[in-house]
C-alpha cells in the first residue's frame, strides 16, 4: 500500500463518519425543532412558525452539508446525477424556508408597528 492509497482510504473513512455525524445532527435538530413547533402550537404562541421554519432551515443545512460530503465518495455518473439532484431539491427546500422566515419577520414587524400605535 502506497502512502497516497494510504491518505485516499483515510479520507474516504473521514468522510463517511463526517457524514453520518451531519446526518444525524441534522436529523436531531430537525425532531427538537418539530417537537419546540408543536409545544409552541399548544401554547398559541405567536412565533411557533418562526421558530419552527428556523430549527427546519438550521437541520437541513446540516443536511445539505452530508450531501456535498456524499460528492467526495461517489464514483460513477449516475451516483453524482442522484446526489446533484438531491443536493438541488434540499437547497431548494432551505431557500423557501429561508424566504419564509423572511416573510414572517416582515410580519411581526407589521404587527408591532400597528400595536404600539
Amino acid at each position: 500500500m502506497t502512502v497516497l492509497e494510504f491518505f485516499e482510504n483515510l479520507m474516504h473513512h473521514i468522510v463517511e463518519v463526517a457524514i453520518l455525524v451531519f446526518e444525524f445532527i441534522g436529523v436531531i435538530v430537525i425532531i427538537i425543532s418539530g417537537l419546540k413547533g408543536f409545544y409552541f402550537y399548544l401554547r398559541r404562541r405567536p412565533d411557533m412558525k418562526l421558530a419552527l421554519a428556523q430549527g427546519l432551515a438550521v437541520g437541513l443545512e446540516f443536511k445539505l452539508c452530508s450531501e456535498i460530503l456524499k460528492t467526495v465518495t461517489v464514483r460513477d455518473f449516475k451516483e453524482i446525477a442522484t446526489v446533484a439532484g438531491i443536493i438541488a431539491l434540499r437547497a431548494a427546500l432551505t431557500f423557501l424556508i429561508h424566504w419564509e422566515i423572511k416573510e414572517e419577520k416582515a410580519e411581526e414587524k407589521v404587527e408591532e408597528k400597528t400595536t404600539k400605535e
